[in-house]
């Protein structure tokens, strides 16, 4: 176990001294599990040769850390972690982020929030823009249902009409995949956790996009995966880039968006989706395809399961962007040879499928309402963006991408104006937004924001941000 410097390292004791930085580094490792119940500590030559500081500060803290039964001394042999292993802490895995660029507390504030705060930053459409009169029809039609589905567990494999229209469905992206292909999962985010499990090991490598969705990071640490980054324009990734990871690092799996990119609004283009496929061909890389925005789309962009099939690709997607977030229900669809292991690996983590909510799913998917629900939904998208961008454009605020469709957009605030101040600023106000350090990995993008303009109708929110982001 090596340790850094307590000059370099992101915590610092409460009272500044190098002892108390010596006592939160291993506090900090015991934490986020780099150091496990009975794990050996450095020798105090070894602890104090790695963190620059004299033996007797190392001395000091060690005692201490025994004194507090963090750590014990075995006499003769050295310095042991103590008791169990501590609760996965994973705000503490990876670097030491501002409140206000922390995912965690973005995603808190915004499922917290008091009915009177203001979501901009949200990833979700306000309650008023979902289908509520098809859902409780199907609610009133589903509580006539047999015991069978009120009461019993669902098939491992999930409800098989709701496959099967699943895999019509795909087909019209030109992604093929029978009924037996498809896994029904509780949401998206519980589909990529099981696919993590399933194909990666701790310290494993994953590449994402920078800027990606911020829970991809959040889930990736809780995995102690090694993640790597790299840049996303505004027709996908930096393919030179790409292939660079590719070739350095060898990661075993890459998570994306094709279709309306979070937070950026693109759409990868057909000429980057070969390439990236023929480099990941390369190097045997699966990639990880969400499509959860995949019904926001006008016209659909490529899909690189349809372009690169099922043995390269795993598409995933959900319905609770677009139909509702309180019916939790997503699908995974992949090669055929890897369906038995994720039965297996469902059942042994969640036993079985809700028959409830993919019966609500596939009743109001089968109805026609959906489908005319999603047109009158992306035309008010479309309208709403419009208005948006010109509020925000008023304010100096432009975008970096500007998308076909969806509810985002990514913009460029002023020239020195920092978004993690601007947060801040705005949250005394009621209103929660989303700044870019959120999404980036690398911590590039200082001066960026993601809007939700769906959730941008309220005049107030510019108020707000006319006022955070004066000096």
């Amino acid at each position: 176990m090596t340790f850094h410097q307590p000059a370099n390292n992101s915590t610092t004791g409460k009272d500044g001294t190098l002892v108390s930085q010596v006592m939160a580094t291993i506090r900090d490792r015991i934490a986020t599990r780099n150091l496990l119940s009975g794990d050996k500590l450095p020798s105090i030559r070894a602890c104090a040769r790695q963190m620059a500081v004299s033996n007797s500060t190392v001395v000091e803290a060690y005692d201490r850390l025994v004194a507090d039964g963090t750590i014990q001394s075995r006499r003769g042999s050295g310095f042991y972690v103590s008791g169990h292993t501590a609760p996965l802490s994973i705000a503490q895995i990876g670097p030491k982020l501002d409140r206000a660029i922390d995912p965690f507390w973005v995603s808190r504030q915004s499922l917290d929030a008091r009915p009177d705060m203001l979501k901009p930053g949200c990833g979700w459409l306000p309650p008023d823009w979902m289908p509520e009169t098809s859902i409780r029809r199907a609610l009133r039609n589903l509580s006539r249902a047999t015991d069978t589905v009120l009461t019993e567990y669902g098939t491992p494999l999930g409800l098989a009409p709701l496959r099967q229209l699943l895999s019509r469905r795909l087909a019209t992206f030109g992604i093929e995949a029978g009924p037996d292909q498809i896994l029904l999962t509780e949401s998206g985010t519980q589909a990529i956790d099981m696919l993590c499990r399933f194909l990666i090991e701790p310290g494993d490598t994953v590449l994402i996009d920078d800027p990606c969705y911020f829970n991809f990071c959040a889930l990736l640490r809780a995995h102690r995966a090694n993640i790597v980054s790299v840049p996303f324009g505004p027709n996908g990734p930096d393919i030179d880039a790409f292939a660079d990871i590719l070739a350095t690092h060898k990661p075993r799996l890459y998570i994306t968006n094709s279709g309306l990119h979070n937070p950026t609004g693109a759409s990868l283009s057909p000429q980057l989706a070969h390439k990236v496929l023929k480099i990941a061909d390369q190097h045997d890389l699966i990639i990880i395809e969400d499509d959860i925005f995949a019904d926001f789309e006008n016209q659909p962009s490529p899909r690189l399961a349809a372009m690169g099939g099922m043995e390269r690709v795993i598409h995933i997607g959900s319905f609770s962007k677009t139909l509702s977030a309180s019916i939790r229900c997503g699908y995974i669809a992949t090669r055929p040879e890897w369906v038995d292991g994720l039965i297996d690996l469902k059942v042994a983590t969640g036993f079985s499928s809700s028959n409830l909510a993919p019966e609500l799913v596939h009743a109001v998917l089968k109805d026609g309402t959906y489908r005319k629900h999603m047109d009158g939904l992306r035309d008010r998208l479309s309208h709403t963006m419009t208005q948006t961008a010109k509020r925000l454009a008023s304010l100096g605020i432009y975008p970096v991408v500007t998308p076909n469709a969806g509810l985002f957009l990514w913009c460029a605030l002023p020239d020195g104006i920092d978004a993690a101040q601007v947060a801040r600023n705005a949250l005394g106000d009621g209103v929660v937004l989303a700044p870019g350090n959120v999404f980036s990995f690398s911590q590039s993008a200082g001066n960026l924001m993601r809007f939700n303009v769906a959730q941008c109708q309220n005049p107030k929110i510019f108020d707000v941000l006319e006022r955070a982001m004066r000096p």
